[in-house]
């Protein structure tokens, strides 16, 4: 004999869907995360808030070639999360605001799931 459960609406209470335009630009940002290199370049470059980080020193400090570091950097700079400074012959970088805006934004709207309610008649 067959089992009729009840339907439970799933529908996120209080939210709503994520537009088509902001999903892209998160799920860019986030791709751009994704490689562990780009997660190390990222904090250490946004350790250094008030100043600049010269590309000279990151291959010595992060254990990366010239060249896996100039890739990464160029992935992260595209996604919006840095920005590039030539002094002379060296790069500078620094972390973006709307970049980590971005990330912050988007985690920030998730709900706690630790706070969620356990009885699932009012949760999905």
């Amino acid at each position: 004999m067959a089992q009729h459960l009840p339907i439970i609406d799933c529908t996120p209470q209080g939210g709503s869907t994520l537009a088509d335009e902001e999903a892209e630009r998160v799920a860019a940002t986030f791709k751009a995360l994704s490689d562990p290199v780009r997660v190390k370049l990222l904090h250490h470059i946004s350790a250094n808030c008030c100043s600049s980080v010269c590309a000279c020193h990151m291959p010595d400090s992060l254990g990366i070639s010239q060249p896996t570091l100039s890739y990464h950097l160029a992935r992260l700079v595209k996604a919006g999360l840095i920005s590039r400074e030539m002094r002379h012959k060296w790069a500078h970088y620094h972390a973006t605001p709307q970049g980590l805006a971005t990330v912050r934004a988007f985690l920030a709207g998730l709900p706690d799931p630790d706070k969620c309610s356990a009885d699932p008649s009012t949760t999905c």
